[in-house]
C-alpha cells in the first residue's frame, strides 16, 4: 500500500527529516502558495508567519488571538485555566492559530516538525486565509485591514482610562460589557465600520462634547442664544421611542443610558466592535475548518505528486489528517458531538465532486 500518488523521480523533496530552519519554512511556504494560488486559485491576504512557543500559544488563546489586546482579569483567568490543563497533560495545544487581518497573522508552534509545519501552512495560511477574505459573513462583519490598528488603539485607550478613572472602575464597566457581549451584535444589518482615524476623531468629538456639557455658562447661554432650539419634551419622547426595537443591547446602552460617562460608553463600544469582529467565526466555524482541511488535504497531495514530499512525510501527514477529521460514532466512548473538521471537510469534498442542483420554484 502506498502513501499517495507516485512522486516525480526528478523532484527534490522540500525536507527529508523532521527538523526545519527558517529557510526551509520559506521554501515550504513558497511551494504551498504556488499550488494554493497558482493551481487552486485561492485568493488570500498577505501572510505574516510568526513562530511561537507553547506559552505564547496559551497567551494567544487567552487574548483571543489578537496580538494587541486590552488588559482584563478574564483573560488572565482563561490563561491560568488553559495552562493548568496543558501542564497536567489533559489537553493539547493547536498546531497553529491565524488572525483574520490584512496581513493575516499566522502563528506556528515551534515544536511542530517539518511535516506539521507544511500541513498548517496549507491549512491556515492558505485555507483559513482564503475563507477570511472571500466569505460573505467576514466581508460584511469585519474589516481585516483595520483590526490590528484598532486593537492597538483600544489597548492604549483602556490603559489611559485606568490611569484617569482607576482600574476598579474600568474593570466594573468591562465586566458588565463582557456579560452582554453576545447581545452586542447586529445580526441583521451590520452598522457602518469606521477606520482607526475616524474612531480617534469620533472619540475626540465625544470628549469635546462632554467638556462643553460640563461648562455651566455654556449650558445656560446655549438656549438663550437660540430659544427655538430648546428641547421639546414630546419630540424627545418620540425620538426615544424611535430607537426601539433594538436588538443590540450594548448599542442601546451606549446611546441611551443616562448614568454612563463618555469613557464608559466608549468601552461599551469597544466590546461591541470586538464582538462583531468575532461573530463570523462563530457562525462559519464548520465551513471555515472544512475549507482549511480541504485545502491542506489537496495541497499536500499535490506536493507529493510533484515529488516535494517524501513517502515518510506523506504517511505522517495522512496520520495527522486522519486524527483531525476523525468522527467517533454516537455510541463510542470518545463521542463528544459533531467534529466540525470532519463534517466541514466532508461537505467541501462533496461540493467539489457533486454536480450543482438547480431548484426551480
Amino acid at each position: 500500500m502506498t502513501a499517495g500518488p507516485t512522486a516525480a523521480p526528478s523532484a527534490r523533496p522540500l525536507f527529508e527529516s523532521g527538523d526545519w530552519t527558517v529557510d526551509d519554512l520559506q521554501s515550504i511556504q513558497s511551494a504551498v502558495a504556488d499550488i494554493g494560488a497558482g493551481e487552486l486559485g485561492l485568493s488570500t491576504y498577505r501572510n505574516r508567519i510568526e513562530i511561537i512557543t507553547a506559552e505564547q500559544m496559551l497567551d494567544a488563546y487567552a487574548s483571543l488571538g489578537l496580538p494587541h489586546m486590552y488588559r482584563h482579569w478574564s483573560f488572565g483567568k482563561r490563561f491560568a485555566h488553559q495552562e493548568g490543563l496543558y501542564r497536567k497533560g489533559l489537553t493539547s495545544l493547536a498546531l497553529e492559530m491565524i488572525v483574520n487581518a490584512d496581513p493575516a497573522v499566522c502563528y506556528l508552534m515551534e515544536e511542530n516538525n517539518a511535516t506539521a509545519q507544511t500541513t498548517v501552512l496549507a491549512h491556515a495560511a492558505m485555507g483559513h486565509n482564503h475563507f477570511f477574505r472571500n466569505n460573505q459573513a467576514f466581508r460584511e462583519w469585519t474589516e481585516a485591514a483595520a483590526i490590528l490598528d484598532y486593537a492597538e488603539f483600544v489597548r492604549a485607550y483602556v490603559a489611559r482610562c485606568e490611569e484617569a478613572y482607576g482600574i476598579e472602575a474600568v474593570e466594573r464597566t468591562l465586566d458588565a460589557a463582557h456579560a452582554l457581549q453576545e447581545q452586542g451584535i447586529d445580526h441583521i444589518v451590520p452598522r457602518r465600520r469606521y477606520t482607526v482615524a475616524e474612531e480617534r476623531q469620533r472619540l475626540a468629538n465625544r470628549q469635546q462634547a462632554e467638556r462643553e456639557q460640563e461648562h455651566e455658562l455654556w449650558r445656560v447661554t446655549a438656549h438663550l442664544a437660540d430659544p427655538e432650539q430648546a428641547a421639546d419634551p414630546e419630540l424627545e419622547a418620540e425620538a426615544w421611542a424611535m430607537t426601539l426595537p433594538e436588538e443590540n443591547v450594548l448599542y442601546f446602552l451606549e446611546k441611551q443610558s443616562p448614568g454612563l460617562h463618555d469613557w464608559q460608553r466608549e468601552l461599551l463600544r469597544v466590546v461591541r466592535n470586538l464582538s462583531t469582529y468575532f461573530e463570523p467565526q462563530r457562525q462559519t466555524m464548520m465551513m471555515n475548518e472544512g475549507c482549511a482541511c480541504w485545502c491542506h488535504y489537496t495541497i499536500m497531495h499535490r506536493l507529493r505528486e510533484k515529488g516535494l514530499l517524501t513517502e515518510g512525510a506523506m504517511l505522517e501527514f495522512l496520520h495527522l489528517h486522519s486524527s483531525v477529521v476523525a468522527q467517533p460514532g454516537f455510541d463510542h466512548p470518545a463521542f463528544s458531538g459533531i467534529n466540525p473538521y470532519a463534517l466541514g471537510f466532508a461537505m467541501c469534498r462533496d461540493s467539489k465532486t457533486s454536480k450543482p442542483v438547480i431548484l426551480r420554484l
